[in-house]
């Protein structure tokens, strides 16, 4: 049993997250990206797999660097990631393979991730944005956001920015860093970087950060909002269509021992 290292790349505009979902009264119409990957790679290979992904990221959320990996006996195509385009919709892209050692794990190897967030800061909606940015039409000040995102670095309990209802271990998390930047007039980029995200997260972090500066705030409120560990001080999530998982960080002595195919 070989254990492959995958980089994939994905719009998750139509798609209900990475999750693979039950099939329930409930269940979402769109099908999760882990599903179809699993059902695409399962074709090539002959027979059903279980894929692992670095995290999972929510319905809408995008990703240019996410990170897979999968076991298989069978023996690998020449050119996997070439022979998946015929298996996959055009939104979904592997991009890289590497024969992995038994240790690697995408989700429990991974450092640290990067995350990227765009505002489409405008008068006007942009047709052609409006799948991959949040349109905010009040002019935002980014030396006042890049204010509220110091608070944020650090190792920190991040309570008020874990969903309700959503389970986790420990609301303590490590940012390392946390910019805010303007790459065209109109065109904000807000890039954090950290040891691990809860559900949303990132999107309620850009959701308060924003909120206040729309409503004028001091932005070392945000040290305050951080401090009471309530998820009902904090401001509502950005939309997830801004949202994109960049890169996701391993060990180098990990890196080393995977050999690209």
């Amino acid at each position: 049993m070989a254990r492959y290292r995958m980089l994939i790349s994905y719009d998750g505009t139509d798609f209900c997250g990475w999750q693979r979902q039950g099939e329930h009264k409930n269940s979402p119409k769109l099908p999760s990206i882990q599903e179809t990957l699993e059902k695409a790679v399962g074709q090539i290979l002959n027979h059903p797999l279980d894929i692992s992904a670095s995290g999972r990221t929510d319905a809408g959320v995008h990703a240019v660097g996410q990170v897979i990996h999968f076991e298989t006996e069978r023996k690998i195509p020449q050119d996997l990631c070439w022979a998946l385009r015929s298996k996959l919709p055009p939104s979904i892209s592997p991009k890289a393979l590497w024969l992995a050692p038994d240790e690697f794990h995408a989700t429990l190897s991974a450092v640290n991730k990067t995350y990227r967030y765009w505002i489409y800061n405008q008068p006007r909606a942009s047709a052609l944005f409006h799948r991959y940015s949040w349109w905010i039409r009040t002019p935002l000040d980014l030396s006042r956001m890049n204010r509220s995102a110091e608070q944020l670095l650090g190792t920190q309990d991040f309570a008020s920015f874990r969903n309700v209802g959503t389970p986790t271990k420990t609301t303590i998390r490590r940012i390392d860093r946390a910019v805010w930047t303007e790459t065209k007039p109109g065109i904000l980029k807000f890039e954090v970087t950290g040891s691990g995200f809860m559900k949303q997260m990132v999107r309620n972090l850009v959701g308060t950060m924003t909120e206040l500066e729309i409503r004028g705030k001091n932005p070392e409120k945000m040290s305050e909002i951080i401090a009471l560990k309530d998820r009902s001080e904090a401001g509502p999530a950005a939309p997830a269509q801004g949202l994109f998982l960049m890169k996701v960080r391993y060990p180098k002595a990990l890196d080393n021992k995977c050999r690209q195919l």
